[in-house]
Formats: C-alpha cells, structure tokens, sequence
C-alpha cells in the first residue's frame, strides 16, 4: 500500500485510505481472496491511529469491497471480475454534472459500520463504555408494565416529532407567505417547482452520491403517488420481482396494477442476483441501502450483478426505494445503487416524510432519460400533486441548511434511543441474536430456540408491549421466529419499561 496521505487541505484521513483501496480493489490491483495489512501494521506503517484504519475498513467491509475471516484478518472479496459498467452514462457525462454542484454544506457525512446477524452477547470496547454509563438508567426505570396497563409500541414506522423544528418552519412559512407574488399561488410545473428540484438533485449528490439533472426530478405527494404515476410510464401488465419479505405497502401498491409481482427470496446480501436471472422479470424492486426489514445492507458485488442483469436485456430496470438511508449511526453514508448507474436503469425514489416529518407528504422519483423521454410523451399532463407553497417551504429548509442541522439532532436523539435498546435488551442476549443494527429506526431479533413469531408476539402482548412479526412483511403466509422492535416513537423511558416487560415475556 505505497501511497502518501495528505494531511492538509484534503479528506480525512480515513476517507482517504477508504479511497485509496476501494480504487485499487476496482483497478484489479488488489486481487479476490488477497490479504490486507492488519489494522495495527497499516496505522504504524502510514502513522496514524489505529482507530483512523478501523474507520476505512469498517466502511469497506459495509460496502462489500472485503471480508473478515476470524482470527486471520481482512481479505479483498471477488469483485474484480464482475460486470463493469462503462463510464459512458446515458445521460451523457458532463451535461449531466453541470447541475449537481458538490455543496459540502449540504453534505451528510454521517455513515456505517459492517451490520449482520450477531449474538447480542457480542463485546466491544464501545458497546462496554455505554453499557457502562447508561446501566443506572435501566435499573433506576423499575415500573411494571402487565396486561393492557400501559402498551407501549415498538413500532418500526414511528419517528420522533419532539425534535421537529416548529420555529424554524413556522418563520420561514410566514416569510414566504408575506413576500409571495401571485406565480405562488399558480399552477406551477408538472414536475415540481424547478428550484426545489435543482435542490434535491444537489443534495442528492452530495449525500447519497447520486448523479442527475433536475430535469429527471419528479416531485409527489407521497411515494404512493410516483409508483402510481411510475405505472403508467412502464406500462401495465409489468412483471415485476420484489425481496421478499420487503415493505409491504409497496407490494399493495404494486398488486393494485395489473401488475405480476414475483417473490425473490433474500439471502445475507439482500435480493440474490442468481435467482433473479431464474425470474422471467424485466423490473425488478430493491432496497439495498438499508432493506426494510431486515436491515440488510447490499455489498457492492451484489449490486453490480444486478446493474448487469438490468443491462442485459433492452427494457429492464430496477427500482431503488432508498427507505431511511438518513439514520445510520457509525462510519460513512453508503451510496445509492443510482451512483454505480451508468446505462440509466435505476429509479432512484426517495421521501422526506421519514426525515422531517410524515405530514410533509413530499417525495420524489429520479428517472433514466429514457423513461424520462416517455414521461415528457405521455404522462406530462398530469399536475403535480404537492403545493407549490409547501415546495417552496422545503427548498429554503434544505437551502439555509436547516435540514442537514435537523438531520445531525435527529441522529444523535436516534442514536441514544439505538443505543438504550440495545443495552435494556441485554439480558436476552442468550435466547436471541440480533440484525440490522447500527442504522435504521428499527432491530430486528430472531429467537434462537426456535419460538415462533406468533407466540413472541402474543406472550409480548400479555405483558403489555407490541411487537411486529416479520411475516407481517412476508408476501405468502408464513411464520417465522423473528420479531421487529422499532424505538424511533418511543422515549428512553419507555424504550426501557417495554424492555424489561419482554425479558418477563421472553426469558427463562
């Protein structure tokens, strides 16, 4: 690893040993099944922190790029040989640029580290240092909780609203108001107000490293709306393929169509590329930041495989739904699927009601310049279904940097309610393993034993606590041992009382 950091004027110095392998993993310079330095031999070679190396290669492992292999240390994974994707974009390269800026006051560099099924027995020396500073806490929250007493709700689609920025919304509603002109109050553009769409474009590039114009920007109320609105650019009678289990209310959406939906089953990388090639689909529905619900975040060779079946045949695309990419708790953002695009066959979706708040009803849906040329044609007319005030209300929001200062206070209140969780849930730490933490508003617990989902949740609820079973998610009637705790809804209080209640519901 021959290379010099820059300790002046560039990127921090874990982002730039992050870059340096990621580039020569992808130049084939390191090859699959190759060896890395250790982190303590790679941090005394380049004098740096140990801590800076575990930053870089825990992002790597994130992404894909290498693997842990116990007590023998981090190897490069096969990605060398798969598909590359030429740097010829359909929506040509630089006109495609010219409207996305780099805005670093916008930029979200907030991230990951590697997620998967691990014992909540499982140590670290930050995991020890919270337990250790927060185990007062639980101890000291003591009320019962039995029967229908008090139901608290671990459910995996609340958000905390205490941290809702009244003020800062209020004031800038009032000033759009007082100094609005009658174009306001106009029809306004099918897509979406201009201005806001060049603000989400930028945004997205920098935060999730999506590349587009704001021409290919569709502005809605609600991602219900765009995939109704998406039907009728892909045309009816759509062969569709989704994870499963995956967000269910995208499977109602999508079954209202005339619409064949095929079931692809998910292994530990999310949708598996090679039974996808057995499906006779030609879209193909995922979410590969962050699976809902099962946590998973998509390595980069899986993604890769899907780009290239997406390319194989004229007509395919897939349609990534980047559902709470937001809220991660450690290391860096993992990119969209949309940055690997270069043949335009990903339908970036993405919502701001997870982020802000569910009322704001605003999402949007990026699509490839030929679908694009088949909206233009044949679905222009319909108008856009977001007002033009409240699109203006969240372009000065996004633009004045409140929405990234909401985004860091979220995090950190997300973050404390993760954390207190995943201490109060200790003491099931031998009956249980964990999945999906790390990022997300929800855990995901599988019983180790076996207990099926429908007695957790029924013994769950005779102690006063709702859980969600993740057959719930599932698109064929199924039971499973595995249950959903959401805690974005919740107080630390009651994240701790609900706690308690099921280590009385679930213990030995």
């Amino acid at each position: 690893m021959n290379f010099q950091l820059q300790t002046e004027g560039g990127s921090r110095l874990y982002e730039q040993i992050y870059e340096h392998i990621k580039k020569e993993i992808n130049e084939g310079k390191l090859l699959s099944g190759e060896k890395l330095p250790s982190t303590r031999f790679l941090a005394e070679y380049l004098q740096v922190s140990r801590s800076t190396v575990d930053y870089a290669y825990a992002q790597l492992l994130g992404e894909g790029y290498i693997e842990a292999r116990a007590c023998r240390g981090y190897f490069v994974c096969p990605v060398e040989g798969m598909f590359r994707l030429e740097e010829t974009a359909a929506c040509g390269n630089q006109s495609c640029m010219e409207a996305v800026p780099s805005q670093g006051a916008l930029s979200s560099r907030r991230g990951r580290i590697p997620e998967g099924n691990v014992s909540l027995g499982a140590d670290d020396a930050g995991r020890e240092a919270f337990l250790q500073g927060h185990g007062a806490l639980c101890g000291a929250v003591s009320e019962s909780v039995h029967g229908k007493r008090a139901v608290i709700d671990f459910s995996p689609y609340d958000i905390d609203m205490s941290g809702f920025p009244f003020n800062v919304w209020r004031k800038i509603t009032k000033n759009i108001l007082s100094y609005a002109n009658s174009d306001l109050f106009a029809r306004g553009e099918a897509q979406g107000d201009y201005e806001l769409r060049r603000t989400i474009s930028r945004y997205l590039h920098s935060s999730r490293g999506v590349n587009c114009r704001p021409e290919q920007i569709i502005v809605g109320a609600g991602n219900d709306y765009l995939l109704m609105l998406l039907e009728k650019i892909l045309g009816r009678h759509v062969r569709i393929a989704m994870e499963n289990p995956t967000y269910k209310r995208s499977y109602q959406i999508f079954r209202s169509f005339a619409y064949t939906i095929v079931p692809v089953d998910m292994d530990g990388w999310g949708m598996s590329a090679e039974k996808l090639v057995q499906k006779d689909v030609s879209v193909a529905y995922v979410m590969p930041s962050h699976q809902f619900p099962t946590g998973v975040v998509m390595p980069i060779g899986r993604r890769m495989e899907l780009l290239k079946w997406a390319d194989k045949e004229k007509g395919r695309y897939l349609i990534e739904d980047d559902y709470d990419s937001e809220f991660r708790y450690h290391g860096k953002p993992i990119p969209a699927l949309q940055a690997s695009d270069r043949r335009g066959r990903v339908i970036y979706m993405g919502t701001f009601s997870k982020a802000i708040a569910p009322a704001i009803r605003i999402s949007f849906m990026v699509l490839p310049d030929m679908l694009l040329e088949k909206y233009l044609a044949e679905c222009s007319f319909y108008s856009c279904t977001v007002s033009r005030i409240d699109q203006s209300i969240l372009n000065e929001f996004i633009q004045d940097g409140y929405f990234e200062r909401h985004l860091n206070k979220m995090r950190k209140i997300y973050k404390a309610k993760h954390d207190m969780l995943l201490e109060c849930l200790q003491p099931l730490k031998g009956r249980f393993a964990l999945s999906g933490e790390n990022a997300g508003l929800h855990l995901v617990l599988t019983s180790k034993t076996g207990a099926s989902e429908r007695r957790l949740v029924q013994e769950a609820a005779e102690e006063g606590v709702r859980v969600y079973g993740l057959s719930e998610s599932m698109m064929e009637e199924a039971d499973s041992a595995t249950v959903l705790l959401g805690f974005g809804g919740l107080t630390e209080e009651e994240i701790c009382r609900g706690a308690q209640a099921l280590g009385r519901a679930w213990g030995p």
